[in-house]
């Protein structure tokens, strides 16, 4: 393929929104283009890297037995109504009515969708197991979209979903996909790590995420020193032995009022007072279902909001607004107390162990000091409520302790059950005619999302280091001058590394070789080859590792053999 017959269309300077790395190269690199915020268009070069990505994961599920389908990106709301989501699933749902004033909403994900097609024609245990999966188009109404194709609110998605007569055979099915996405990263060159998750707007019992190991990750995970115990902070489990297993802590003294006049935040009012952050009590306010909770943990601690939905069993559940935080508590915000209010009241394990505490006042501009779980709300609920940190002892295993990751989001497998099933009557009948609802699986893979995830693990200061398997092109061809006899020595290995199967890309511009290169190391292409006239002279050309930077001088046939796999 010659550069100049490709739209590749480089920049000097990224443009002011692109902050992470990938999104960055991705728009010098001739990538992408925005249209619109969080709607990209994918140019030559993008196109080619998807579709990499596409050609695995086609594979890798055929190999598991996956079949492919193409569902609509448009669904009625009655689908949605079925399930019951059309209600919860929120704002991130873009729905729209169509000119006769119907309702539809654009798929962000479409458990809904497979389950239509399924019910209509699967009628017997023994059509099942099956599992189809697609690749396409969704939208997600993201409020603010970022990171380029990291989260856009258009992106493309493979997304799988199977159907089971049984428990066991759903399970054994979660297992092959698993594996599944094990091979299909590795294949696309990337660092990861499966860990334990939450499952979030699709529900289900069981949830693992892929996730990408990098500094720009929005997750934030823990693996074990020591065993292959890997989770999301926000599911990860603590080790019940390193916190006190109930409220075991006595009262010191007693409550003793201090003046901290404008210092509400902890941080700040620790430094104040010149005491350890982690004598602090944190005192948080949530809504959940319409009520207030209050929701107790270390100063120095995050609490892990799942856990505590999960405690309350809460449909809906956000941080309290100021406006009701001052109504709970009887004072501005960052001086909120648990005791006295009234308010149903979860804390944390390590809260409990505090026998002399700092917590707020429930009085602007005052704290008290001396505050202990055990005395002053002795109806509180003491459970494990923090998030898990780098350093934190493993709960699976005897030694091991947590390190903390950064992580991208590639993948995530849902083992569902029947919570779409039963709704939405995808039934079958079993060996003795008794009707059952399918029991379900859901598989996930974000397709321009590997390729940001890609960028941000492969990079140096000079563009992008694509792992051979998803690069636009493997080999790139740069002639060092304007004789025949360059050109004729480019075009040769041209076709005869094409003849082998192999993508090149052979930069023909009227450009000097010093920008020709500056432009393919920033479109990240792996091999690049050097054609001059003192090298050809000899009979030599010159080989560069993009990832590595090695460089060697081989004859033009070694050149063909090593680039084209037969050296």
């Amino acid at each position: 393929m010659r550069y100049s017959k490709l739209l590749i269309p480089t920049l000097k300077e990224a443009p002011a929104e692109a902050q992470v790395t990938s999104h960055i190269l991705l728009v010098r690199g001739g990538f992408i283009r925005k249209v619109a915020a969080g709607v990209y268009s994918l140019l030559p070069l993008g196109m080619r890297v998807v579709a990499k990505i596409q050609n695995i994961l086609r594979e890798e599920l055929g190999r598991s037995g996956a079949q492919e389908v193409l569902l609509p990106m448009v669904h009625p709301a009655e689908l949605w109504q079925e399930s019951g989501r059309w209600q919860k699933y929120g704002p991130e749902l873009l729905r729209f009515k169509d000119r006769k004033g119907a309702d539809f909403a654009m798929s962000p994900t479409a458990e809904e969708a497979v389950c239509d097609l399924v019910r209509r024609d699967v009628r017997s245990y023994r059509q099942l197991p099956i599992n189809l999966f697609q690749i396409q188009d969704k939208f997600r109404d993201e409020m603010r979209p970022r990171a380029g194709l990291m989260r856009g609110r258009e992106f493309i998605m493979k997304d799988g979903y199977s159907f089971h007569a049984t428990e066991e055979d759903a399970k054994r099915e979660y297992k092959n996909m698993y594996d599944a996405y094990v091979r299909i990263f590795k294949r696309c060159g990337l660092d990861f790590r499966a860990v334990e998750a939450d499952t979030g707007a699709i529900g289900g019992s069981l949830s693992h995420e892929f996730q990408v190991l990098a500094e720009s990750g929005e997750d934030s995970i823990v693996a074990c020193d020591k065993c292959d115990y890997a989770a999301n902070v926000e599911k990860a489990e603590l080790k019940r032995g390193s916190m006190v297993d109930g409220p075991q802590s006595t009262a010191t003294g007693q409550i003793q009022e201090l003046h901290t006049p404008g210092k509400g935040g902890i941080d700040v009012v620790a430094k104040f007072l010149r005491e350890d952050v982690k004598r602090f009590v944190k005192t948080l306010i949530y809504v959940a279902d319409g009520k207030p909770v209050i929701a107790l943990v270390r100063g120095d601690r995050g609490l892990n909001e799942l856990k505590l939905k999960a405690l309350l069993g809460a449909e809906t559940f956000e941080l309290a607004s100021d406006t009701v935080v001052t109504q709970v508590t009887g004072a501005a915000v960052g001086y909120a107390g648990p005791q006295g209010r009234g308010v149903l009241v979860y804390a944390d394990l390590e809260v409990a162990a505090i026998p002399s505490a700092i917590t707020g006042a429930n009085k602007t501009d005052y704290h008290v000091r001396g505050f202990n779980l055990l005395r002053d709300v002795p109806d509180a609920k003491v459970v494990d409520l923090r998030t898990a940190a780098g350093g934190d002892p493993c709960a699976r295993c005897d030694g091991g302790s947590y390190r903390a990751f950064r992580g991208i989001e590639v993948g995530h497998v849902f083992f569902l059950g029947t919570k779409y099933s039963e709704p939405m009557k995808v039934n079958f009948l079993d060996a003795e005619g008794k009707e059952n609802a399918a029991v379900m699986g859901c598989y996930g893979i974000g397709v321009t999302r590997i390729a940001a995830a890609a960028i941000e693990q492969h990079h140096d200061q000079d563009g992008i280091k694509w792992p051979v398997q998803l690069a636009p092109f493997q080999v790139s061809i740069v002639t060092a001058g304007k004789e025949p006899e360059l050109a004729e020595a480019a075009e040769k290995l041209e076709r005869e590394l094409e003849a082998r199967g192999v993508e090149v890309l052979y930069d023909d511009r009227d450009e000097r070789p010093g920008a020709k290169f500056a432009t393919l190391d920033l479109i990240g292409l792996p091999r690049q080859v050097l054609i001059g006239p003192k090298g050809l002279a000899e009979g030599k050309v010159e080989l560069k590792d993009r990832r590595s930077g090695e460089r060697e001088l081989v004859s033009l046939d070694a050149a063909i053999d090593k680039l084209g796999g037969k050296a």
